[in-house]
């Protein structure tokens, strides 16, 4: 299989780095990357350190498409701010029958093209602004991932598995296109490289039931510096988030994916992680663009068009919103 990851970041680092240890023959594999990670690689291979220790592996990098050709699979792990400049290469490197991973956080923007209920075929400018995304990409050739292990860049070209090792996999339009076609090798090859992975029937329940914790602590820890632990100690705080929990899970159960939970045992699993930074609160430490529209505002402009009132998730967005927009002027530390 001809396998090209987009995105050498701390999610795309880990899915190459196990790759790159399959067996000879097993896939052909290349990355797209550019900037400093592209020159790392090209000069030391990909370096992953996990519990196998720390070793770099050589792998074929490229900063444009035609360098690599048309590929069997393209794993796509950006950061939701890159996905529109991207768009163009990943369309570069598929085939008729390529099949698209996408492997990043938040609500995607083909999210209800292929769900049935209230809001079918509803089209997400926040995370797709003009349907620049959606041009490039049919939405019939991807393979939804919901990522289950922690990782790190510690540096460019370098990749820290932290913990965990899950992978929830399901085509964005079961039983048709690129995707529900490639979706078993997908699963297959990834477990070889030692995921834990497992199939769903529908991906867009699992992408669901991960934001409604993710758009909360994200943001949250972005906005006061603190690790998840202190923000679940502090009961005004623990209060405001389970307020937003609770708009967003009636939205779910509006769109036909509800949420058998209460805020509070969610906010139990996330206690036995400990005192952990977001990948929100890295991303804003390192200087980065923050994934403020597929984590947040996506619930807001789905809530919006239902014409559910969500006080809390309107709150959370226009603080973390401002938030990120100090953060690149750089008029707050």
């Amino acid at each position: 299989m001809k396998v090209c990851v987009v995105g050498l970041g701390a999610v795309g680092g880990v899915i190459a780095g196990r790759l790159a240890r399959l067996p000879a023959g097993r896939v052909q594999l290349c990355a797209l990357a550019r900037g400093a990670t592209l020159a790392a690689v090209q000069t030391q291979g990909l370096v992953l350190h996990d519990a196998r220790g720390s070793q770099p592996l050589a792998l074929q990098v490229a900063e444009q498409p035609a360098a690599l050709g048309l590929q069997d699979l393209v794993v796509l792990a950006v950061k939701a701010p890159a996905l529109a400049a991207v768009a163009p290469a990943v369309q570069a490197l598929c085939g008729p029958h390529t099949a698209v991973l996408q492997a990043m956080n938040g609500v995607p923007w083909w999210f209800f093209d292929h769900l049935p209920g209230a809001a079918q075929g509803t089209r997400l400018h926040s995370v797709d602004a003009g349907g620049q995304v959606r041009a490039h990409i049919d939405s019939a050739r991807v393979i939804g991932a919901v990522v289950h292990f922690s990782s790190s860049t510690p540096a460019p070209g370098q990749v820290q598995h932290v913990g965990g090792q899950g992978l929830i996999l399901g085509a964005a339009a079961p039983g048709q296109g690129a995707g529900a076609a490639h979706e078993a090798a997908a699963a297959e090859l990834l477990a070889e490289a030692g995921f834990e992975v497992t199939r769903s029937a529908l991906i867009q329940r699992d992408i669901w039931f991960k934001l409604w914790g993710n758009m909360t602590m994200n943001p949250v820890s972005a906005l006061t510096g603190a690790t998840c632990d202190r923000i679940l100690d502090d009961e005004l705080l623990r209060g405001f988030v389970s307020a937003v929990m609770r708009e967003a899970q009636a939205i779910g159960t509006t769109v036909g994916l509800p949420i058998d939970q209460t805020p509070e045992q969610r906010h139990a699993v996330t206690r036995k992680l400990g005192a952990f930074k977001t990948s929100m609160l890295q991303d804003l430490q390192a200087g980065r663009p923050l994934e403020v529209d597929a984590l947040v505002g996506a619930v807001h402009e789905i809530g919006r068009h239902l014409g559910l009132a969500t006080p809390s998730i309107d709150a959370l967005l226009g603080l973390i919103r401002l938030r990120a927009l100090t953060a690149a002027e750089g008029s707050m530390p």
